[in-house]
């Protein structure tokens, strides 16, 4: 029987990067990508043995606020000049932005109807716009977002599978590289401890001491330790005065717009962090003997990942692109008012911008960290999957 051709070639997703990468870099995007050049001169300081971190006085707003092992990544691209150095960057973040997209939907096995698979790319269009404002800025969440999808294919698989203790031990290291380089990515943590992922855990832990003594090649060991304390001190004193900006969308944020940065903000966190993970708890057990589980249950830590993390930008909210497939692929199992609510949810995430709004609406819009609850009414559709147990 002869077989049917295919639509497209095999190709051209790497096609289409390439027309995107040439659109965007040699129109607008060389002459932005602020937060890489920050990470850039990172990479050439790291090289030249200088500290990181010199404050505020030298660097002003733009600091490095990554571990150090972050700066590794850049040095590469420190020895090119920097306008080659953000063409080469933002083609890596778009090749991984692709692979993400793609690995998301494959995670969540999207069935063959058309109707099916029009919703899979809606995932996508929703959060088009901090996808784009991550190219923008030349940030590397897509990076580390590719990393713990990677991890969470290699937790997912089959039980039964004899590669199974391998594919933990991948997951692990995979789990370590990304907190090495974002450390808002421990999320995982509580999860291994949770499910006993001995090997994981063990794989991660080795990979972060690696990452935490790779920087003593540039500063050697007692100078490793100063500039790791010189992170802490950075975060420590850049952190609270950044915790009522606009763009800040983390749980923290908006309890410290609402209320004030103080003890009732602090209070009121902690505990929306207790009912947070009394709640994964729940998914965690309803989730117990359903095959595949932990697809489900790493896209929800992957959405609370923005959420939790003190600084949790707008941007960040690209990590939600997993949990939205998911509930995509699932939008015809709803009840017909879930239905609705999830539409109008993904509405109002995709059209409630600048754009559209005008400065003096967005600034409110974002003042009082709306976009907030419409991420955590993803959560709970992920809750309601997984209470009718259908992922």
């Amino acid at each position: 029987m002869k077989r049917s051709a295919r639509p497209f070639p095999a190709w051209w997703p790497a096609a289409a990067v390439m027309v995107l990468w040439a659109s965007l870099f040699f129109t607008i995007l060389n002459r932005q990508m602020i937060d890489f050049e920050v990470n850039f001169k990172a990479g050439q300081r790291l090289v030249e043995g200088n500290t990181l971190y010199p404050g505020a006085l030298v660097d002003g707003h733009y600091e490095f606020k990554y571990p150090p092992f972050a700066a590794l990544v850049y040095v590469p691209l420190s020895f090119l000049p920097l306008t080659v150095a953000k063409g080469v960057w933002l083609l890596l973040i778009l090749a991984a932005s692709t692979a993400v997209f793609a690995l998301s939907l494959k995670l969540v096995r999207m069935k063959a109807q058309a109707e099916h698979l029009a919703l899979s790319f809606l995932s996508g269009l929703v959060l088009a716009r901090y996808f784009l404002r991550e190219w923008q800025l030349g940030q590397v969440n897509s990076l580390v977002l590719l990393l713990l999808l990677a991890m969470t294919a290699a937790l997912a698989g089959r039980e039964n599978s004899g590669f199974m203790d391998s594919r933990k031990l991948l997951a692990g290291g995979l789990w370590g590289l990304a907190v090495a380089i974002k450390p808002y990515s421990l999320i995982f943590l509580p999860y291994f401890l949770f499910k006993k992922n001995w090997r994981a855990l063990a794989s991660g832990l080795a990979v972060l001491a690696a990452a935490f003594l790779l920087p003593a090649i540039f500063y050697g060991f007692a100078g490793n330790f100063t500039v790791h304390r010189e992170w802490i001190a950075t975060l420590s004193s850049s952190s609270p005065h950044l915790l009522t900006s606009q763009d800040n969308i983390s749980l923290l944020a908006l309890l410290s717009k609402w209320f004030g940065s103080g003890t009732t903000a602090l209070s009121a966190w902690a505990l929306l962090v207790v009912l947070l993970g009394l709640l994964m708890v729940l998914v965690l057990l309803r989730g117990r003997g359903l095959p595949g589980s932990a697809l489900l249950e790493c896209c929800a830590f992957l959405l609370l990942t923005p959420l939790l993390s003190p600084l949790g930008w707008d941007y960040t909210f690209l990590f939600a692109l997993p949990a939205l497939a998911l509930c995509f692929s699932h939008y015809f199992d709803l009840a017909p008012a879930a239905k609705v609510g999830f539409a109008l949810n993904a509405c109002l995430i995709y059209f409630l911008i600048y754009d559209l709004l005008g400065r003096r609406a967005y600034a409110w819009f974002m003042g009082l960290s709306l976009p907030t609850f419409f991420f955590l009414a993803i959560l709970g559709f992920l809750f309601v999957l997984r209470r009718r147990r259908l992922a």
